[in-house]
């Protein structure tokens, strides 16, 4: 464990009981979530790839403009 994450977790046993629990679950349902996305973008490779061929010969093709950061 980092002495970065040591110090956090330090700090949250000063917390009350309640609070680390909810702190806990969340931090739960964070690493969870991180997880799913992960296997999601490992599986989507293909798709994305061929999302990016086609936006490649798009752009090829003369079938694409340049963005406006001022019209968004």
């Amino acid at each position: 464990m980092t002495q970065a994450l040591e110090n956090v977790f330090s700090q949250l046993s000063s917390l009350p009981a309640d609070e680390q629990d909810r702190i806990a679950g969340w931090l739960q349902s964070e690493l969870v979530s991180e997880e799913g996305w992960t296997r999601r973008f490992a599986q989507s490779q293909d798709l994305l790839n061929a999302l990016a061929d086609e936006a490649l010969a798009d752009l090829a093709a003369g079938r694409t403009t340049d963005l406006d950061p001022g019209k968004m």
